[in-house]
Protein backbone atom coordinates (compact mmCIF):
# COMPACT_ATOMS: atom_id res chain seq x y z
CA UNK A 1 0.00 0.00 0.00
CA UNK A 2 1.13 3.27 -1.10
CA UNK A 3 1.94 5.59 2.10
CA UNK A 4 0.21 8.86 2.19
CA UNK A 5 1.57 12.07 1.02
CA UNK A 6 2.50 14.58 4.24
CA UNK A 7 0.69 17.54 3.19
CA UNK A 8 3.12 20.85 2.82
CA UNK A 9 3.05 22.32 6.06
CA UNK A 10 4.74 26.11 7.37
CA UNK A 11 7.47 25.98 10.12
CA UNK A 12 6.72 28.66 12.57
CA UNK A 13 9.34 28.19 15.24
CA UNK A 14 13.19 27.49 15.26
CA UNK A 15 12.92 23.90 16.88
CA UNK A 16 10.39 23.21 14.63
CA UNK A 17 12.87 24.12 11.85
CA UNK A 18 15.25 22.20 13.84
CA UNK A 19 13.11 18.83 14.53
CA UNK A 20 12.53 19.15 10.63
CA UNK A 21 15.97 19.55 9.10
CA UNK A 22 18.29 17.15 11.55
CA UNK A 23 19.96 20.21 13.03
CA UNK A 24 21.29 20.89 9.87
CA UNK A 25 24.15 23.48 10.07
CA UNK A 26 23.62 24.69 6.74
CA UNK A 27 19.98 25.05 7.32
CA UNK A 28 20.24 26.38 10.74
CA UNK A 29 22.31 29.20 9.82
CA UNK A 30 19.91 30.31 7.16
CA UNK A 31 17.00 30.21 9.68
CA UNK A 32 19.06 32.77 11.40
CA UNK A 33 17.38 32.25 14.94
CA UNK A 34 13.99 32.91 13.06
CA UNK A 35 14.73 36.56 13.12
CA UNK A 36 11.84 38.80 11.62
CA UNK A 37 11.06 38.11 7.93
CA UNK A 38 12.44 34.38 7.83
CA UNK A 39 9.59 31.44 6.86
CA UNK A 40 10.08 27.95 6.31
CA UNK A 41 8.37 24.94 5.21
CA UNK A 42 8.58 21.11 5.34
CA UNK A 43 7.18 18.01 3.14
CA UNK A 44 8.12 14.87 3.72
CA UNK A 45 11.70 14.77 4.77
CA UNK A 46 12.72 18.26 2.83
CA UNK A 47 12.53 21.80 4.03
CA UNK A 48 12.82 25.05 2.61
CA UNK A 49 14.24 28.27 4.88
CA UNK A 50 13.61 31.61 3.16
CA UNK A 51 15.58 34.59 4.81
CA UNK A 52 15.71 37.94 3.40
CA UNK A 53 18.64 40.23 3.37
CA UNK A 54 21.17 37.51 4.55
CA UNK A 55 24.46 38.12 2.98
CA UNK A 56 23.26 40.93 0.44
CA UNK A 57 20.74 38.60 -0.79
CA UNK A 58 17.54 37.24 -0.09
CA UNK A 59 18.43 33.29 0.33
CA UNK A 60 16.04 30.39 -0.29
CA UNK A 61 18.14 27.10 1.50
CA UNK A 62 17.03 23.46 1.20
CA UNK A 63 17.46 20.08 2.20
CA UNK A 64 16.14 16.85 1.94
CA UNK A 65 14.49 14.83 -1.02
CA UNK A 66 14.49 16.37 -4.70
CA UNK A 67 11.19 15.84 -5.66
CA UNK A 68 10.04 17.05 -2.29
CA UNK A 69 12.46 20.22 -2.07
CA UNK A 70 11.02 20.66 -5.59
CA UNK A 71 7.53 21.36 -4.47
CA UNK A 72 9.13 23.50 -1.68
CA UNK A 73 10.80 25.67 -3.96
CA UNK A 74 8.17 26.49 -6.00
CA UNK A 75 6.10 27.23 -3.38
CA UNK A 76 8.13 29.54 -1.59
CA UNK A 77 8.84 31.56 -4.77
CA UNK A 78 5.34 32.06 -4.49
CA UNK A 79 4.64 33.28 -1.52
CA UNK A 80 8.14 35.31 -1.24
CA UNK A 81 9.35 36.41 -4.78
CA UNK A 82 11.93 35.68 -7.57
CA UNK A 83 14.59 37.68 -5.88
CA UNK A 84 15.52 34.71 -3.32
CA UNK A 85 18.49 32.81 -4.55
CA UNK A 86 18.49 28.91 -3.72
CA UNK A 87 21.31 27.27 -1.95
CA UNK A 88 21.66 23.65 -0.47
CA UNK A 89 24.17 20.88 -1.40
CA UNK A 90 25.52 20.63 -5.03
CA UNK A 91 23.20 17.45 -6.19
CA UNK A 92 19.81 18.60 -4.39
CA UNK A 93 20.40 22.18 -5.90
CA UNK A 94 21.41 20.23 -9.36
CA UNK A 95 18.56 18.15 -9.03
CA UNK A 96 15.71 20.58 -7.99
CA UNK A 97 16.84 22.99 -11.17
CA UNK A 98 15.96 20.15 -13.77
CA UNK A 99 12.44 19.79 -11.88
CA UNK A 100 11.84 23.61 -11.55
CA UNK A 101 12.26 25.28 -15.36
CA UNK A 102 12.98 28.89 -13.87
CA UNK A 103 15.95 27.70 -12.16
CA UNK A 104 19.27 27.83 -13.63
CA UNK A 105 22.01 26.94 -11.98
CA UNK A 106 24.62 29.99 -11.34
CA UNK A 107 27.75 28.58 -9.25
CA UNK A 108 29.28 25.87 -6.86
CA UNK A 109 31.81 26.47 -4.10
CA UNK A 110 32.47 25.11 -0.71
CA UNK A 111 30.70 25.30 3.05
CA UNK A 112 33.73 24.44 6.16
CA UNK A 113 32.57 24.08 9.61
CA UNK A 114 33.47 23.11 12.54
CA UNK A 115 32.53 22.35 16.09
CA UNK A 116 35.56 21.36 17.68
CA UNK A 117 38.55 23.93 19.11
CA UNK A 118 41.04 24.50 15.72
CA UNK A 119 44.22 22.20 16.54
CA UNK A 120 46.72 23.59 17.53
CA UNK A 121 49.74 24.52 15.03
CA UNK A 122 52.79 22.56 14.89
CA UNK A 123 54.24 22.99 11.58
CA UNK A 124 57.46 20.72 12.95
CA UNK A 125 54.95 17.84 12.67
CA UNK A 126 53.65 18.97 9.49
CA UNK A 127 51.02 21.11 9.82
CA UNK A 128 52.34 23.25 6.96
CA UNK A 129 51.38 26.02 8.84
CA UNK A 130 53.55 29.54 8.40
CA UNK A 131 51.86 31.18 11.63
CA UNK A 132 54.57 33.82 13.70
CA UNK A 133 54.49 33.65 17.29
CA UNK A 134 53.87 37.67 16.44
CA UNK A 135 51.10 37.24 14.55
CA UNK A 136 49.00 35.32 16.99
CA UNK A 137 50.41 37.84 19.30
CA UNK A 138 48.17 40.46 17.61
CA UNK A 139 45.20 38.96 16.55
CA UNK A 140 42.29 41.24 18.41
CA UNK A 141 39.01 42.71 17.79
CA UNK A 142 39.25 45.82 15.98
CA UNK A 143 37.20 49.29 17.50
CA UNK A 144 34.34 50.60 15.09
CA UNK A 145 37.35 53.43 14.73
CA UNK A 146 39.52 50.97 12.63
CA UNK A 147 36.22 50.86 9.82
CA UNK A 148 38.41 52.95 7.44
CA UNK A 149 41.37 50.71 7.88
CA UNK A 150 39.27 47.51 7.42
CA UNK A 151 37.78 49.13 4.03
CA UNK A 152 41.17 49.80 2.40
CA UNK A 153 42.43 46.11 3.09
CA UNK A 154 39.36 45.17 1.49
CA UNK A 155 39.45 46.71 -1.59
CA UNK A 156 43.00 45.89 -2.23
CA UNK A 157 43.39 42.27 -1.25
CA UNK A 158 39.39 41.23 -1.53
CA UNK A 159 37.76 43.68 -3.73
CA UNK A 160 34.04 41.35 -3.86
CA UNK A 161 34.38 39.85 -0.20
CA UNK A 162 30.46 40.31 0.80
CA UNK A 163 31.36 41.50 4.27
CA UNK A 164 32.38 45.33 4.99
CA UNK A 165 32.37 47.18 7.50
CA UNK A 166 28.56 49.31 8.04
CA UNK A 167 26.82 46.56 6.54
CA UNK A 168 23.71 45.17 8.53
CA UNK A 169 24.68 41.89 9.77
CA UNK A 170 28.32 42.33 10.32
CA UNK A 171 28.39 42.32 13.66
CA UNK A 172 32.96 42.77 14.41
CA UNK A 173 36.29 42.55 12.72
CA UNK A 174 39.22 41.07 14.20
CA UNK A 175 42.46 42.24 12.58
CA UNK A 176 46.26 41.52 12.80
CA UNK A 177 48.89 44.48 12.57
CA UNK A 178 52.61 44.22 11.56
CA UNK A 179 54.13 47.48 12.42
CA UNK A 180 51.40 49.07 12.78
CA UNK A 181 49.72 48.36 9.22
CA UNK A 182 46.36 46.46 9.08
CA UNK A 183 47.69 43.61 7.32
CA UNK A 184 44.99 40.77 7.74
CA UNK A 185 41.38 40.83 8.73
CA UNK A 186 38.37 38.50 9.27
CA UNK A 187 34.45 39.63 10.30
CA UNK A 188 31.85 37.83 12.38
CA UNK A 189 29.13 38.26 9.97
CA UNK A 190 25.52 36.91 9.71
CA UNK A 191 26.16 34.27 12.89
CA UNK A 192 22.81 32.71 13.73
CA UNK A 193 22.63 31.81 17.14
CA UNK A 194 24.10 28.01 17.02
CA UNK A 195 26.16 28.70 13.94
CA UNK A 196 28.95 31.38 14.20
CA UNK A 197 29.61 32.79 10.75
CA UNK A 198 32.94 33.99 9.09
CA UNK A 199 33.05 36.24 6.25
CA UNK A 200 35.64 38.78 4.96
CA UNK A 201 38.64 37.33 5.79
CA UNK A 202 41.31 39.49 3.78
CA UNK A 203 45.42 39.70 3.65
CA UNK A 204 47.63 42.29 2.00
CA UNK A 205 48.63 40.48 -0.76
CA UNK A 206 52.55 41.50 0.14
CA UNK A 207 51.78 40.02 3.68
CA UNK A 208 50.39 36.70 2.26
CA UNK A 209 52.16 33.36 3.41
CA UNK A 210 53.46 34.61 6.83
CA UNK A 211 50.67 33.07 9.30
CA UNK A 212 48.60 36.27 9.82
CA UNK A 213 45.45 35.32 7.66
CA UNK A 214 45.48 31.79 10.28
CA UNK A 215 46.13 34.02 13.09
CA UNK A 216 42.97 36.14 12.38
CA UNK A 217 41.39 33.34 12.08
CA UNK A 218 42.37 31.32 14.81
CA UNK A 219 40.76 33.47 17.10
CA UNK A 220 37.64 34.14 15.10
CA UNK A 221 37.05 30.76 14.91
CA UNK A 222 37.72 30.24 19.07
CA UNK A 223 35.45 33.20 19.90
CA UNK A 224 32.52 31.91 17.52
CA UNK A 225 32.66 28.64 18.90
CA UNK A 226 32.69 29.53 22.85
CA UNK A 227 29.80 31.63 21.63
CA UNK A 228 27.80 29.56 19.18
CA UNK A 229 28.96 25.75 19.28
CA UNK A 230 29.57 25.80 15.51
CA UNK A 231 31.33 27.86 13.30
CA UNK A 232 31.32 28.04 9.45
CA UNK A 233 32.40 29.82 6.50
CA UNK A 234 31.72 29.44 2.52
CA UNK A 235 34.90 29.33 0.00
CA UNK A 236 35.61 29.12 -3.86
CA UNK A 237 36.53 25.77 -4.89
CA UNK A 238 39.22 27.54 -6.79
CA UNK A 239 40.79 29.12 -3.56
CA UNK A 240 43.74 26.39 -2.67
CA UNK A 241 45.23 28.31 -0.44
CA UNK A 242 42.24 29.27 1.76
CA UNK A 243 41.07 25.60 1.76
CA UNK A 244 44.18 24.47 3.26
CA UNK A 245 44.01 27.23 6.13
CA UNK A 246 40.93 26.41 6.82
CA UNK A 247 41.61 22.46 7.16
CA UNK A 248 44.08 23.73 9.55
CA UNK A 249 41.69 24.92 12.05
CA UNK A 250 39.60 21.76 11.64
CA UNK A 251 37.19 22.61 9.51
CA UNK A 252 35.54 20.04 6.90
CA UNK A 253 34.05 21.01 3.98
CA UNK A 254 30.68 19.93 1.73
CA UNK A 255 30.11 20.87 -1.49
CA UNK A 256 27.07 23.16 -1.50
CA UNK A 257 25.94 25.29 -5.08
CA UNK A 258 23.14 27.92 -5.63
CA UNK A 259 20.74 28.91 -8.64
CA UNK A 260 18.42 31.92 -9.46
CA UNK A 261 15.29 32.51 -11.28
CA UNK A 262 16.37 32.99 -15.05
CA UNK A 263 15.48 36.55 -16.39
CA UNK A 264 12.97 37.13 -18.27
CA UNK A 265 12.69 38.69 -21.68
CA UNK A 266 10.44 40.32 -23.40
Amino acid sequence: MARPLTPLRELTTVDEVRSACGDDVLIMWAAQGGKPGVRAWALGDAIAVACPDLMRGDRLTIHGDAGSAAVLVRHALAECGPTYRLAGDEPLVRAVVERVPELEFAAAFYWMDTDRPAPVADAAKGAGTHALPEAEAHAYWLAESDAPEISALLEVASPSAYAVPGLPGVRRWAGVRRDGELVAVAADAWSAPTVGFIAGVATAPAHRGKGYGEAVCRLVTDSLLAAHGRVALMVDADNPPALRLYKRLGMVRRGIAAARVREQHD
